[in-house]
C-alpha cells in the first residue's frame, strides 16, 4: 500500500505535466509550426520512456530502489529548468477549481479502473471475476458518478471540463481517436512483453530472470519508428494537412497487427523487427497530426482543458487496454492451456491427479508469469513432487523450454483475438481522424467567433 500510495503523488505530478505541456507549446508556436512542435514532443516522451526502461533494467539488477532514486535528479533539474525558461502565456483567463466535478470524475475513472483491475482476478469457479458482486458495484459506483459528472458540469459557473467543446468536431473526433490508439496501443505492449519473456526469449536461451531488460531491447524497433515518424509527420502535416498522415498512419499499424498474427510463436526476429518498426512508424506519423488537430480546434482560452482531455483519454486507453487485453489473452488461453500443460506435465512423469490440478489453475497465473518475467513451473508444482520425479524430468519442468512450449500454442491463439481487436481499434482510430479532419474546416468559422466574443 505504500508504493501504491508513493505511485499516487508521481501520477498526480506526471498528469500536471502531460495535461499542461501541449497546451504550453501550443501557444509557444504559430498554427503552422504546431505539428512539428507537438511531433518532438512526442519523441521527448517516447525515447525518455525507453531509455527509462534501459536505465531501470541495469539499476534493477543492482538494487530495485534505485529505480526510483534515478528520478531525483531529473525531477530538480526539470523543475528549475522549467522555473527559469517556461511562461505562461498572455491573457490567460481566470478560473477556479471546480471541486465536485473533480471529485466525481476523478472518483469515477480510479473505481472503473479498479473493477477492470480485479475482474481480471479469478472468481469461484471462473476464471475471471467480471460477474462478482465486487467488480460489479464498483462498475455501478463509478458509472454513476461519471454521470453526475455530466450533469455537475454543465450547471457550475467554470467547469473542470467544457462539454461544448465536444460539439466541435476536430476536438471530438480528435480524442475518440486517441482514445481507440492509445488502447490498442497499450495492448500491443503487453502483447509483445508477454511474446517475449515468457516465451521467445527463454527459447533462445535466456534464463527468465534476464527477459525483461532483453525483451525492452528487442523491441527497439518499434521505438524507432515512432521517433522517426513523430517529427516528420508533424513537420509535413504544417503544410500539406495532418489528416493523410493520421489516417494513413492507423491503417498502416493495422495492417502490422494483422500481419503480427501471421508469425509463428517462435518467429524469426528480422520479420518481427520488421513488423515493429512498421507499427511504430504507423503510431508516430498519427500521434502528431491527432495533438495537433485536438489543439487547433478550440478556442486558445480553452487550451488547457483541451490538452487535459487530450491527456486524459491517452492514459485511460493505455490503462483500459490492460483489461481489455488482459480478459482476451486470458480467454485465449482458457480454451487450450489447461489441455496442454496437463499432456506436459504428464509426460514428465507427474502424477495425474497433481498435473490436474495444476492444469486447471486460472490462466491468469501462466499469463502473469510470462508477463512478469520468471518460470512458475517450480513455484506451481509441489516441492515434494518436484524432487521425487527422475533428474531429467526435473531439468526439463525447470528448465527453459517447457514452459515457453506449454504456452506457445495456446498464447497464439489468444493473440489471434488480441490483434483483431487492436486492428479494428486502428481503423476506428482511422475513420475519426478522417472525419475529424473532413469537418474541421466547417467548423472554424464559428470557432473563431466564440474565440472573438470571448476576448470581448
Amino acid at each position: 500500500m505504500y508504493l501504491i500510495s508513493v505511485r499516487i503523488i508521481q501520477g498526480i505530478g506526471g498528469a500536471l505535466i502531460m495535461a499542461n505541456s501541449t497546451a504550453l507549446l501550443t501557444d509557444a508556436f504559430p498554427e503552422n509550426e504546431r505539428g512539428f512542435a507537438l511531433g518532438i514532443n512526442v519523441v521527448a516522451a517516447i525515447g525518455g520512456q525507453f531509455v527509462g526502461l534501459l536505465i531501470g533494467g541495469l539499476l534493477a539488477d543492482t538494487d530495485w530502489r534505485l529505480v526510483f532514486w534515478i528520478n531525483v535528479p531529473f525531477g530538480l533539474v526539470g523543475t528549475i529548468w522549467a522555473y527559469m525558461k517556461l511562461h505562461d502565456a498572455p491573457n490567460r483567463s481566470t478560473h477556479t477549481i471546480d471541486w465536485l466535478g473533480n471529485i466525481s470524475f476523478g472518483l469515477g475513472l480510479v473505481l472503473i479502473l479498479t473493477a477492470i483491475t480485479y475482474g481480471l482476478q479469478p472468481y469461484g469457479d471462473q476464471v475471471m471475476a467480471w460477474t462478482s458482486p465486487k467488480v460489479l458495484v464498483l462498475f455501478a459506483i463509478g458509472l454513476i458518478s461519471l454521470i453526475a459528472f455530466i450533469f455537475i458540469e454543465q450547471r457550475v459557473t467554470k467547469p473542470m471540463l467544457d462539454l461544448k467543446l465536444f460539439r466541435i468536431p476536430g476536438f471530438a473526433y480528435g480524442n475518440i481517436a486517441n482514445l481507440a490508439s492509445g488502447i490498442a496501443r497499450g495492448g500491443l505492449q503487453f502483447m509483445l512483453i508477454v511474446w517475449l519473456q515468457g516465451i521467445w526469449l527463454p527459447l533462445h536461451g535466456y534464463s527468465f530472470e534476464e527477459t525483461p531488460l532483453w525483451s525492452a531491447i528487442f523491441m527497439l524497433p518499434l521505438t524507432v519508428g515512432f521517433l522517426i515518424a513523430g517529427p516528420v509527420s508533424g513537420y509535413f502535416s504544417d503544410r500539406v494537412g495532418g489528416v493523410p498522415f493520421a489516417v494513413g498512419g492507423m491503417v498502416v499499424g493495422a495492417g502490422s497487427f494483422i500481419a503480427l498474427m501471421a508469425l509463428p510463436a517462435d518467429f524469426s526476429y528480422t520479420a518481427f523487427a520488421a513488423l515493429l518498426f512498421l507499427n511504430g512508424l504507423g503510431s508516430g506519423l498519427f500521434v502528431a497530426p491527432n495533438s495537433t488537430q485536438i489543439m487547433n480546434s478550440v478556442p486558445a482560452r480553452e487550451r488547457g482543458q483541451a490538452s487535459g482531455m487530450r491527456a486524459t483519454t491517452t492514459n485511460a486507453g493505455q490503462v483500459l487496454s490492460i483489461g481489455l487485453f488482459f480478459s482476451l489473452m486470458i480467454l485465449g488461453l482458457a480454451a487450450s492451456l489447461p489441455q496442454s500443460m496437463e499432456a506436459g506435465l504428464l509426460a514428465q512423469h507427474v502424477p495425474e491427479a497433481v498435473a490436474h490440478q495444476i492444469a486447471n489453475m486460472p490462466p491468469v497465473a501462466s499469463l502473469f508469469a510470462a508477463f512478469l518475467g520468471y518460470n512458475p513451473m517450480g513455484e506451481l508444482i509441489p516441492a515434494d513432487v518436484l524432487h521425487a520425479l527422475p533428474q531429467q524430468s526435473i531439468d526439463t519442468l525447470t528448465g527453459h523450454a517447457f514452459f515457453p512450449e506449454l504456452m506457445s500454442g495456446p498464447f497464439k491463439h489468444g493473440l489471434v483475438f488480441a490483434f483483431t481487436f487492436s486492428a479494428i481499434l486502428y481503423l476506428v482510430a482511422a475513420f475519426a481522424s478522417w472525419r475529424g479532419g473532413r469537418t474541421a474546416s466547417d467548423a472554424m468559422p464559428e470557432m473563431m467567433a466564440t474565440e472573438a466574443a470571448g476576448r470581448h
